[in-house]
This record gives structure tokens, sequence and C-alpha cells, in this order.
């Protein structure tokens, strides 16, 4: 993934890498928190829901949930160093700024910061997605592409997350990113299926990115893709797009006036 990107912005991810190398423990244990809501909600809750039906086939709870969880273990991993990380590194320690006094150029470091976001919400995913296949909740050979798809989620999540950062003025701003991450977490089809939600509710969740990314990688660990996965690719792609360049402008006021 790192030697996708150009020399300038792979050096950018070179250093987040090395930032961690001590403190490695920390990206660690983000990779237990959907585990534990595998186990908890999928395995433990679907003892009591039992089948759910997905495009007429009736599948068990914890098949319909784990994909949820590999897309929003995509999206943790990667709001979460676009958002706090960057925030400290961007107001804090001013790493943008020695940056800039290097031949880096800005566009350098907005590429090599989504970048690194999206490695890391793709060891999450991926870490995770491993899980479901051990435990068998894998129903197709289309989940090879389920990987894939959550670097999609990652990238689409870091842009638009270090947009809204740049905007950020406080710490005390970031409660605002957790209650929006929840509600995400929590009505983006993660748990239900969208025909549970009221009918007025169904525009609103087709509206949220982690819906478009956890319908996604639903579609394929199922084993169900279809046309309207484009779209859902789409929507991704363009979130990126808008987020790297909503970024790079707003850091543009910041960082070099």
């Amino acid at each position: 993934m790192i030697t996708l990107l150009a020399v300038p912005s792979r050096s950018v991810v070179e250093r987040n890498i090395l930032s961690y190398r001590r403190i490695w423990v920390i990206i660690v244990s983000g990779f237990f928190e959907p585990v534990f809501y595998l186990f908890g909600l999928g395995v433990g809750l679907g003892e009591l829901v039992g089948a759910v039906e997905v495009n007429g086939v009736a599948v068990d709870y914890a098949v319909f949930v784990a994909p949820g969880l590999v897309a929003s273990s995509a999206m943790n991993g990667a709001i979460f160093d676009s958002t706090f990380n960057f925030f400290y590194k961007l107001k804090h320690a001013k790493t943008f700024d020695a940056m800039l006094a290097t031949p880096l150029r800005l566009g350098d470091i907005v590429v090599g910061e989504i970048g690194w976001s999206m490695v890391r919400g793709s060891l999450y995913a991926g870490a995770f997605l491993l899980v479901t296949v051990a435990l068998g909740l894998v129903q197709s050979w289309w989940a090879i592409l389920a990987f894939p798809a959550s670097l999609l989620i990652g990238l689409g999540f870091s842009a638009v997350g270090i947009a809204i950062t740049s905007y950020m003025r406080s710490w005390h701003d970031f409660e605002y990113v957790q209650l929006v991450l929840a509600a995400l977490f929590l009505a983006s089809t993660t748990f239900y299926a969208l025909d549970v939600y009221p009918d007025w509710a169904h525009p609103l969740v087709q509206l949220t990115p982690l819906y478009h990314g956890v319908s996604l990688v639903r579609s394929l660990m199922l084993g169900s893709p279809s046309f309207s996965d484009l779209g859902h690719v789409g929507y991704l792609v363009g979130m990126t797009l808008l987020g790297a360049w909503a970024a790079k402008r707003r850091l543009s006021s910041l960082l070099q006036s």
C-alpha cells in the first residue's frame, strides 16, 4: 500500500511508522473493540435473534454483523489518526511547519497523512477480516475484495477527517467527532438491515458514508455483489477526492499564509 504512494508522500507515511515503533501497542489495541462487539452482539445476541434475511437469503446474525464491523474498523482506524493525532501535529507539535521547511510540498503532506490514516484503518479491517474467516463467517470468495473495499473506506474517512480537523479550534471540538462516529456506527446498517428503520429514515441512512462502506463489504462477504456496489464505490471515491481537495485548500491557508 505504501509503495503505491509517490516518494515524497511515502516519506510522510514512513515518518508516522517510525513515530509508533515504541508505542505499537496503541495501534494493536484498536483491533480488539470490533472483536468484542462480534462476540457480544453478533454471537451472543445472535443466539436470540436467529437468522436474518439478506437479499432473500437467510444468514446467521453473526454473519450479517461481521461485514459491518469490518467496515467500521476501517473507519475507526482511519478517523483516529486523521483527527486526534493530526490535530496534535497541526496545532501543538507544529510537525507540518517543520515538514514544509524541507523539500516536501503541501500536497505531499496531505497525501502522506491520508495514506498513513488509511494504512492504520486497513490494518484493523484486515486483521478483523482474518478473524471472520477463522470463525467461518465468510460466505464467498468474493470476500477477497472486502480488503480493497476497506482501503477505500479508510481513504474516504481519512480525507474527510483531515479536512474537518483543520477547522477544529480545541480538543473540546472532538466531542462532536465522537458523537458523529457513534451515530454512524449505530445507524449505518451495521447491526440492523435497512428495512428495520422507519421509511422516513431510509434516505438519511443512505446518505451516511459508513452505510455505503458497510453495504459494499457486506455484499462481497455474503457473495452477492451487484451493480449497486458501483454506486457505493463512486460515493467513497467522491468522498475521498472532495475531502482531499478541502484538506489541501484549508491547510494552504493555515500553513502557507
